[in-house]
């Protein structure tokens, strides 16, 4: 790390200083004062500059976000398009996005020299990115590292995308194993999309009743509408009415499922001569 290589350096000279001048006693104090105060400077300036870089990634994102919900609601407004070219219209948008907030990520790049959690902040942003443009492989290559084993994991969201591309891969046993390691972590509803990804794998593989067992045990710790209402499909035998559509956008970016197409509206129009389209 530069940085420690940086204040080493300045602490060792202060010492050294110190005790050219004849400061025999407090040298070592002195160099030790120096060290921690060009720590404390460096830390500042690079979380600052770090600080700056996240801003502008995340205008970044809110920016094409915002366009490509402009033109959902303009589909909307103004029914009387091709839902199905739409659609490939703003999956292309949102392609466009993630693939430039990818690209954005190496003026990351250079804080690996400077900050020590860099190089799993970096590993985050491009695991999310990476997904999001079906670059699988390089996802799991990103897994096979290592970069989220550990007990804990802030955003449930990268969880369920761990837990997505074991099943995908395969490995139920893994999807379920990352499933414990994480969900007792997350408070009220912050996990609810944990238990339906794993739920829905468990009915996938036709084990029903753990399924149902384990939207139970969710039902205690919280209350989710898509939850409650997949515990209750379960435990009246309609295993084919299990659906976690009401999870939203969160639930279809696991590639788990497709959504459904957007229906166009049809307007009818009033008067002689006129025709309902």
């Amino acid at each position: 790390m530069l940085s420690l290589l940086i204040s080493l350096g300045i602490g060792g000279a202060i010492s050294w200083a110190c005790f050219s001048a004849g400061i025999k006693s407090g040298s070592i104090a002195y160099g030790i004062l120096g060290f921690v105060a060009s720590q404390l400077l460096i830390g500042l300036l690079v979380r600052r500059s770090i600080k700056k870089v996240n801003a502008e990634l995340q205008a970044l994102l809110e920016a094409g976000q915002k366009r490509i919900t402009h033109k959902i609601n303009q589909f909307q407004m103004k029914p009387g398009g091709n839902p199905s070219l739409i659609q490939k219209q703003l999956e292309r948008d949102q392609h466009e996005l993630f693939k430039s907030a990818l690209a954005f990520t190496e003026r990351l790049e250079p804080f690996r020299k400077w900050n020590p959690l860099m190089p799993k902040q970096l590993a985050t942003l491009r695991f999310q990115f990476l997904y999001q443009l079906n670059e699988f492989e390089q996802v799991d290559a990103i897994l096979a590292k290592g970069a989220f084993t550990g007990p804990f994991l802030s955003d449930p969201m990268l969880v369920a995308m761990k837990m997505a591309r074991q099943y995908q891969r395969k490995d139920v046993a893994g999807a379920e194993k990352t499933f414990k390691r994480h969900a007792r972590w997350y408070r009220d509803d912050r996990g609810a999309l944990l238990y339906g990804v794993m739920s829905w794998i468990f009915v996938k593989q036709e084990r029903i009743e753990e399924a149902r067992k384990l939207l139970a045990k969710a039902k205690e710790k919280m209350y989710n509408e898509v939850i409650a209402h997949n515990w209750e499909m379960l435990s009246n035998n309609r295993a084919k009415a299990f659906s976690n559509a009401g999870f939203g956008d969160p639930w279809y970016s696991l590639y788990l499922e497709k959504p459904l197409a957007p229906k166009r509206q049809q307007v009818r129009m009033q008067g002689r001569g006129r025709r309902p389209f």
